[in-house]
């Protein structure tokens, strides 16, 4: 009697389960059946806000329900990349991480990590670089860099986002590659690329490190110098533009970019499912277009592929930080 009860319970505890797990497995083969949600950590107007939406509109029209984008600002990026992080993953909840996340935990801003989220592709990148007034003395990259290491200390100023910034980073990171003090140029923050470029073009400063796309007008005015690139090869927008391995011999690359990604944990199908459709969106004219009139670099990562790059990132960022005393473990 007591065998016979254990297996008439141990039946209903397996009906029971089954009619658990069968609709949550209905529910994905059907994925998706709802509306989803992108969220945007930066806010609207901005880079990260046009490039979530032209990806949230593509990805609508290839999944067939709506991707609605939501703006979740505050804390350095940290309150938009936390609400990706914690949502369910269940592929409802998508978002454009930017790479703000390989740089807040070193600063002491948050617990997250890459590690926190399914990365599913990188869809743009723009490298950084070197640029200077047009009026400036300096042709070439190795002529200034040259005439930095003639000088003392804080001679030479430079400028392009607020201090610990990213382009602050690409900076510190340049000068530790050719044998300066992360410090020797003074870094002056400001609001943005295009507060620093006004400024250089001005006078206030002498370089700008932020990327080549944010100088496009200014140097399509033949306002701004653009002397050389942090990339690994000269980016198809600036072609006569050499990259810092050319000029000066430098190993330094640096590239800010913008990936869609999920929370950690999505199930195998929907991810696939996912990844498809943001290749889809990618490879579009509609977006190939957008991102060329609008200044962007694309680059393509999905995938491990594109978690590697998110790592090694976040490697050299957390290594420039330290040297640079930015860093807060």
């Amino acid at each position: 009697m007591k065998r016979r009860s254990l297996l008439a319970a141990a039946a209903a505890i397996a009906v029971a389960g089954s009619f658990t797990l069968a609709p949550l497995a209905h529910a994905q083969e059907d994925y998706p059946s709802r509306p989803i949600q992108m969220i945007v950590p930066w806010g609207a107007g901005g880079g990260t806000d046009a490039v979530g939406r032209v990806i949230a509109s593509l990805l609508q029209e290839e999944l067939g329900v709506p991707v609605n984008v939501v703006n979740r600002t505050g804390g350095s990026g940290v309150v938009g990349h936390s609400a990706i992080a914690n949502a369910a993953p269940d592929g409802y909840t998508l978002g454009i991480m930017t790479i703000e996340i390989d740089m807040m935990h070193w600063q002491g801003l948050t617990d997250l990590t890459y590690e926190d989220y399914d990365i599913l592709a990188l869809v743009n990148a723009d490298p950084g670089g070197v640029m200077v007034s047009a009026d400036s003395d300096y042709d070439n990259v190795q002529a200034l860099i040259d005439k930095i290491k003639a000088e003392p200390k804080g001679t030479f100023k430079a400028s392009g986002t607020g201090q610990g910034g990213i382009w602050h980073l690409g900076l510190a990171g340049w000068l530790l590659s050719e044998g300066l003090e992360p410090d020797y140029v003074t870094f002056v923050p400001s609001q943005g690329a295009a507060a620093g470029i006004t400024d250089m073009v001005a006078g206030g400063v002498d370089i700008v490190p932020s990327s080549l796309a944010e100088g496009r007008s200014m140097i399509d005015a033949g306002r701004v110098k653009p002397l050389a690139s942090m990339s690994a090869e000269r980016q198809a927008m600036f072609p006569d533009v050499p990259t810092l391995k050319e000029g000066t011999g430098s190993e330094w690359t640096l590239a800010v970019w913008r990936a869609v990604v999920a929370p950690d944990g999505l199930p195998d199908n929907v991810k696939a499912k996912l990844q498809d459709a943001v290749k889809k969106a990618y490879d579009s004219e509609e977006y190939q277009t957008f991102m060329k009139d609008r200044g962007f670099g694309t680059r393509w990562a999905a995938g491990e592929e594109a978690t590697k790059i998110v790592a090694e990132d976040d490697a050299a960022l957390g290594e420039v930080m330290k040297k640079a005393g930015l860093a807060k473990e």
